[in-house]
């Protein structure tokens, strides 16, 4: 392809930044964290960005069920990488389905298929997202009203690897605030 028509198609089809959402799996999701997901998955869609999370239920999917009541989502806005190899595993409102049957190693592609990550409560699986994403470079945002690790490790230094710091979060919009800042710098 020539110059102009690769210029062309980036201007018809710009790339969306994509936010990993973790957080705690169904069997330890409080009904505050499911409420704070879905808030949270229509602000990251209506902010213009799509989401990634590991696509099954409690946290990941309030946050695509979430995207999906936003009016006008559009398609591909939601992707789940799966742990297993079954695409049926994944909760009905995710739009992209990855089958990785690496079990809990998909913590590893969930992170580096986003551009930030955003976590929420959660147990050791978001605990190994937030150091993958420290290690890869990701900024990171975690959310401090939420309980789990990411309001253990809100604010915090992880390592000397960074200088930088989790930026914490308090609120939905606060975490949307946080995001936008990183993304521009």
């Amino acid at each position: 392809m020539n110059g102009s028509t690769e210029q062309g198609m980036a201007q018809i089809h710009p790339r969306r930044p994509r936010i990993a959402l973790c957080g705690p799996s169904q069997q330890m999701c409080s009904e505050e964290v499911y409420d704070f997901g879905m808030q949270l998955g229509a602000a990251v869609i209506s902010a213009g960005w799509g989401i990634v999370c590991g696509g099954l239920g409690g946290f990941m999917e309030a946050v695509c069920r979430g995207a999906k009541s936003v009016e006008g989502t559009f398609e591909g806005a939601t992707m789940g990488i799966l742990p297993g190899v079954d695409p049926a595993a994944a909760n009905p409102w995710v739009d992209i389905v990855v089958p990785s049957g690496l079990n809990f190693a998909r913590n590893s592609l969930v992170v580096l298929s986003a551009d930030a990550v955003v976590a929420v409560g959660g147990g050791v699986g978001t605990l190994s997202e937030v150091a993958f994403a420290w290690q890869y470079g990701k900024p990171v945002v975690a959310v401090n009203s939420m309980g789990g690790w990411s309001a253990e490790l809100a604010g915090k230094t992880l390592d000397p690897r960074r200088t930088d710091h989790v930026v914490s979060a308090g609120s939905v919009e606060e975490a949307i605030a946080a995001v936008r800042t990183l993304l521009q710098g």
